[in-house]
Order: structure tokens, then C-alpha cells, then sequence
């Protein structure tokens, strides 16, 4: 998977934003604030995805391109080299889980926040394909 279909993936789910804390080579896509995936754009190109504890162990046991996460807490983050052997659908799984993780990790407030914006966009959504668009 390459970096700008990772861009895009990221940047089409809810409540994401893409900015450049760190750096000029390594934007970071963050869900109400909280970074779920951050991209290298020097080479080694990589991401980093957060992950459960013990999903990231089976990860870099099965891969050899997944490694604990690259100034990261090793134990909720992966490194994942691109341009690996590792097939999109599956970096796109990885991305969701990631994604999900922080979401389900968001305090109540702004999550009812999150989730508002999701069922709104889903209504928008709908009325769209009614109306054929």
C-alpha cells in the first residue's frame, strides 16, 4: 500500500484530521485529537499503527515488516515497513484497528461528540443514495 492511498484511506473516515507535528516528513492522522496512525515519509517509508498488546506480539511474530513501534510505547504500537510483502487489505484492517482503538479510548463526552458526526454523516449519506447521488 503506498503512502498516499494510506493518506486517503485515513482521511475518509470520521472526525480525522492529518497535521505535522513532529515534522515536515512525518504527518500524523489523528480521531478527535488522538493519533491513530503516523506515516514516515523518508525512506525506510513506514507507519505507525496503535494495536492491542497482544495482537501487536502476534503481528511482528507472523511479519517480518511489523516491529514495535518506532518512538512509540512498544507495548500499543507497531512499525509497519511498506512496500513489504504485506497485502493493502490487510494494512487497511490494521488501520481500522488502530482507528478503532482510540476511538473506543475517548472519554464519554467526546465520544458522544464523535459518534453525533458519524450519525450525521451517515444520514447525509442516505439521503444522498435516495436522491441518486
Amino acid at each position: 500500500m503506498d503512502i498516499e492511498s494510506i493518506r486517503n484511506y485515513c482521511l475518509q473516515k470520521n472526525d480525522v484530521t492529518e497535521e505535522l507535528p513532529f515534522d515536515e516528513v512525518s504527518p500524523v492522522y489523528k480521531v478527535c485529537g488522538k493519533i491513530f496512525v503516523i506515516v514516515s515519509l523518508t525512506p525506510p517509508y513506514s507507519i505507525n499503527l496503535k494495536c492491542d498488546p497482544e495482537k501487536a506480539i502476534e503481528l511482528r511474530e507472523k511479519y517480518d515488516a511489523v516491529t514495535p513501534g518506532y518512538h512509540m510505547n512498544k507495548t500499543h504500537w507497531n512499525t509497519v515497513e511498506l512496500g513489504s510483502n504485506i497485502p493493502s487489505k490487510l494494512i487497511r484492517e490494521w488501520i481500522d484497528h488502530s482507528y478503532e482503538l482510540v476511538v473506543n479510548g475517548l472519554n464519554r463526552k467526546t465520544k458522544k461528540k464523535a459518534s453525533a458526526v458519524i450519525r450525521k454523516k451517515t444520514f447525509v449519506k442516505k439521503i444522498n443514495k435516495k436522491k441518486g447521488n
